[in-house]
C-alpha cells in the first residue's frame, strides 16, 4: 500500500511564501509611487479663491488630480 501526502515540504512552502511576499512588496512600492495623496492634500490646503483661479472647485479636487486616468 502506498502512502500519499498532500503536504508541501517545509522548504518548498517557505520558497512559495517568499515569492508571494516579494510580489506583494513590489505591488506596494508601485502603489506608493503612484499615490497622489500629497497632491490632493496640497490642493485641499489652498483657499477657495486660489482653487477658483486654477479653474477647479473644492468638490472636484480628486477628479482634477486623477484627470489623466479618468475622463469624467
Amino acid at each position: 500500500m502506498a502512502i500519499q501526502s498532500t503536504e508541501f515540504a517545509p522548504s518548498l512552502r517557505a520558497r512559495v511564501d517568499a515569492i508571494f511576499a516579494r510580489i506583494g512588496q513590489g505591488m506596494n512600492a508601485y502603489v506608493e509611487a503612484r499615490s497622489r495623496h500629497a497632491e490632493i492634500a496640497a490642493l485641499e490646503a489652498k483657499s477657495d479663491a486660489v482653487l477658483a483661479d486654477m479653474g477647479i472647485t473644492r468638490d472636484r479636487i480628486v477628479h482634477y488630480v486623477f484627470r489623466d486616468l479618468v475622463w469624467l
